[in-house]
């Protein structure tokens, strides 16, 4: 290795152009501010990749039909099989995390792993999952215990770690946030596309970015939403619902909310990236009702398009949105049995309208939460930066 570029292997489920959470824009962006450091090879799910270097991984033929788990650690062990030569390996989600274990098994490697979630604290997951569910969180604590370092996204993240896996050391865990492109993720001022989609540029409005499940709170947000002031629009970028019944359980609040009052715009197809920062700009507030959010990279995407943001006081959110400075945050008062559940949750939901309303009805301070985000994310999450700490971790498990 000594006359050759360091050789790291990122383990994921998703990349360009299949990304469709906020792991997969970590990597996407991680993987190429990396290459600048090492020799970088991606191994994903999904068709083949045109980019040199990456290798996509189709379900294997004879798991046709099977749990889509089972289906899953099928992936990661022709992904494990893809990685022989590499120095390290690096996975990201328990859909890439047991590839990782095997690799470092078999091949004799360190694995580093990004914990972006954890299955504990997903519980809800076994709607989707079925009996997977089990099988996930088994991929996840197997990988995770016996991992070199284990990188977590925010300083909740790696408490999160430290309670959900006792065994895992505290020294193994450090920590290195999402980061933000604020070249590309920055004002379009242009009103192509919010015009095309219904929305009225002239007219404050709360935007919503994300999956339909319950780590994302929307239910809480539509319930919020009734509440607004009716000059105020709700644009709902939300599709991909984990199960049908999340997805009819906001079908009907969208539904029930459309018919008392106008303004209410929901996208359900993913649009491009382009296409979502016009609408973040245009908007006047960015919502982000999470239960759960290790760190939630969807709102320093609204704040590098200087939006404001009104966002859940939970996990790493209040490490990304400064309160009273880029936003509001709202109190949440959770259960403890790994639900994220509110304990009180019309007190929530009024809160939540409290927030938004207090920005959407004050447009000018609005506007200046969304300069001082832009500055935020501007000076503080650069990828080149987080690139740089990564190898950091990358070089302390070296031999």
């Amino acid at each position: 290795m000594e006359n050759r570029p360091l050789r790291v292997d990122l383990l994921t489920r998703e990349y360009p152009p299949e990304v469709y959470g906020g792991a997969g824009v970590h990597v996407e962006y991680l993987a190429r501010d990396l290459r600048r450091l090492a020799d970088v090879r991606v191994h994903c799910f999904g068709p083949p990749r045109d980019q040199p270097g990456v290798t996509g991984y189709a379900d294997p033929a004879g798991l046709a039909g099977a749990n889509a788990a089972l289906r899953t650690m099928g992936v990661d062990l022709e992904m494990a099989a893809g990685a022989a030569g590499t120095d390290l390996v690096h996975s990201h989600t328990w859909y890439a995390n047991l590839a990782g274990h095997v690799t470092k098994l078999l091949h004799g490697v360190p694995h580093v792993v990004t914990t972006h979630s954890l299955e504990p604290l997903r519980p809800w997951k076994a709607e989707q999952l079925g009996g997977g569910y089990a099988l996930s969180s088994w991929a996840e604590r197997t990988a995770i215990e016996a991992a070199d370092a284990v990188i977590a996204v925010s300083e909740g993240m790696r408490r999160d770690v430290l309670t959900a896996y006792p065994a895992v050391s505290p020294s193994q865990v450090r920590v290195v946030p999402n980061g933000i492109d604020t070249s590309q993720y920055a004002p379009d001022p242009a009103t192509d596309v919010v015009e095309r989609i219904g929305m009225d540029p002239h007219r404050p409005s709360v935007v919503f970015v994300g999956r339909v499940t319950r780590q994302k709170g929307l239910p809480y947000l539509l319930r919020a939403a009734a509440s607004l002031p009716d000059d105020v629009q709700l644009i709902l970028l939300a599709g991909a619902p984990d199960t049908a019944e999340i997805g009819a359980e906001v079908a009907g609040l969208a539904a029930a909310l459309a018919a008392t009052r106008d303004g209410v715009v929901w996208i359900r197809e993913m649009l491009p990236k382009r296409e979502v920062i016009q609408i973040l700009t245009h908007a006047t507030v960015f919502a982000c009702p999470s239960v759960y959010e290790p760190m939630g990279i969807v709102n320093l995407e609204a704040m590098a398009c200087e939006t404001a943001v009104v966002a859940t006081a939970t996990g790493g959110i209040p490490e990304v949105v400064a309160d009273g400075e880029t936003g509001l945050l709202v109190p949440l008062d959770q259960a403890t049995d790994g639900t994220g559940t509110p304990l009180d949750p019309d007190r929530f939901v009024a809160d939540l309208a409290a927030a938004l309303t207090a920005l959407a009805g004050d447009p000018g301070r609005a506007t200046l939460m969304g300069a001082a985000g832009r500055r935020r994310a501007v000076e503080h999450f650069s990828w080149s930066s987080i690139a740089e700490r990564t190898l950091d971790v990358y070089r302390s498990v070296l031999p």
